[in-house]
């Protein structure tokens, strides 16, 4: 099956019912759900959506406005998981996270936060095993970023150490779906 990329305003109608919906359990956000997502189609085993759906909503679901609503989110949401799925097996390379972007002190910089602890929270739910020592490195990459609370950014960051721990982040990503796929 061809995944069809989600258009701007498909991601844009995920990110408003994420913050319709959403509470401090929920996945908020569109890079904490690409984040999510990527760490899914990346798992050892598939992950059923009767485990994956309900934990972007902290476990259960929200009481929609209508079935085409629901319907609709979930369409979107299946087509980006096939998307990534598709790209991670076959253009690793071509594979670019969703991170949020902001300024910080007159120079743009980019924020993997939000796309790290959407993937921590998508390895939990697809119960990942412990990882051998190589893998592991590659996921303490991701984590590490994950346990930041730069909700506001220090004064005194430094920002091409930042930078460059965020650049290695895409590469462990890759790294894990390949891992987990070549034992699948």
């Amino acid at each position: 099956m061809q995944a069809q990329p989600l258009t701007p305003a498909d991601f844009a109608f995920i990110d408003e019912t994420l913050l319709k919906y959403g509470d401090d359990h929920s996945v908020l956000n569109l890079a904490e759900l690409d984040g999510y997502f990527t760490a899914l189609v990346s798992s050892p085993a598939q992950v059923d959506i009767t485990e994956w759906f309900p934990a972007i909503w902290g476990g259960q679901n929200p009481e929609w406005e209508s079935p085409e609503e629901a319907q609709q989110f979930l369409d979107l949401c299946v087509r980006h998981m096939n998307t990534l799925a598709t790209q991670l097996a076959s253009n690793a390379q071509g594979f670019k996270a969703q991170f949020d972007e902001t300024e910080h002190q007159g120079h743009a910089l980019t924020l993997a936060e939000e796309w790290c602890f959407g993937y921590i929270r998508g390895a939990a739910i697809g119960n990942w095993p412990e990882l051998p020592g190589e893998q592991a490195a590659q996921l303490e990459k991701i984590s590490w970023c994950a346990e930041q609370d730069n909700f506001e950014l220090p004064a005194d960051l430094d920002v091409k150490a930042h930078q460059q721990r965020v650049s290695e982040i895409e590469p462990a990503a890759r790294a894990l779906h390949d891992y987990w796929l070549a034992l699948r």
